[in-house]
């Protein structure tokens, strides 16, 4: 099966800062990987780079075969248009862990927006598109809410409706519960379960609940100075890891996860 997503000796530079260094790495369609790591470790830059939102100093992302970053044919690459880089931003969805949703919609203008704008989905057609989506995620009292009238697991919840409505070959989440308090953090991750469940989603995943990445994930890959310093089934990262430091991030980080996970 051909990927989704490739990344073939990509590297990310902020100043002298280097954040990713000659970085390989594959996703393949309906795949669920989480991406674990300290911060810093250029995991949220990952995603970041695949929602068009930060470049790449060298090397060649792939979307479906596409080069993202650069257009042409071959090895007679250019950097991409603008036009291009709008094409290619439609194939991806991102859940950010600060929500972004636009303060002066509604809940409803919030999801049918893009569709209407970028797909050119009729208002009719979004409208039932966006009610479908937000049956799901457990939102339809809120169709007329605003924003700021919602709780963050609320809006958590619409953004991921948002995402989902532009039909994305890949979906893309950014620490979706950092932003959450306590008590929300389950609602919020029960439902991208749910989803992960019932459709055959290709999920990108940054995440520090490592209860959560156990259960909803194919592959967890394990970030470190910019590379991925290991990578494989839940079961095998959680219980037996092969590298000192991925066992000394994981005790770390699930000796804290527990009073989340009782909340």
């Amino acid at each position: 099966m051909k990927p989704i997503v490739r990344f073939d000796k990509v590297t990310k530079s902020f100043g002298d800062t280097v954040i990713l260094r000659d970085f390989d790495f594959e996703l393949t369609p309906g795949e669920r990987v989480v991406l674990m790591g300290p911060s810093g470790s250029g995991k949220s830059t990952v995603l970041r780079i695949l929602m068009t939102l930060e470049d790449i100093q060298d090397g060649v992302v792939y979307i479906d075969d596409e080069p993202l970053w650069h257009e042409g044919v071959g090895n007679n690459l250019k950097p991409a248009s603008d036009k291009h880089l709008r094409k290619m931003r439609g194939n991806v969805g991102m859940v950010f862990q600060h929500f972004n949703l636009f303060p002066n919609m509604t809940v409803l203008r919030n999801i049918i927006e893009a569709p209407m704008k970028v797909l050119k989905l009729s208002r009719k057609e979004a409208e039932a598109r966006a009610d479908e989506l937000l049956a799901r995620v457990g939102m339809s009292d809120k169709r007329e809410a605003y924003p700021n009238s919602l709780s963050g697991g609320q809006k958590q919840r619409v953004a991921i409706a948002r995402a989902m409505a532009m039909r994305p070959k890949l979906l893309l989440f950014d620490e979706p519960t950092s932003a959450l308090d306590p008590e929300m953090v389950g609602d919020v991750l029960q439902v991208i379960k749910d989803l992960a469940a019932e459709h055959d989603l290709t999920m990108l995943i940054v995440t520090h609940e490592m209860g959560f990445a156990r259960d909803v994930a194919d592959r967890v890959c394990f970030f470190c100075d910019g590379q991925i310093l290991e990578q494989g089934a839940p079961s095998k990262i959680f219980t037996d890891p092969a590298e000192d430091r991925t066992r000394q991030f994981l005790r770390m980080v699930l000796h804290e996860e527990p009073a989340s996970e009782a909340s």
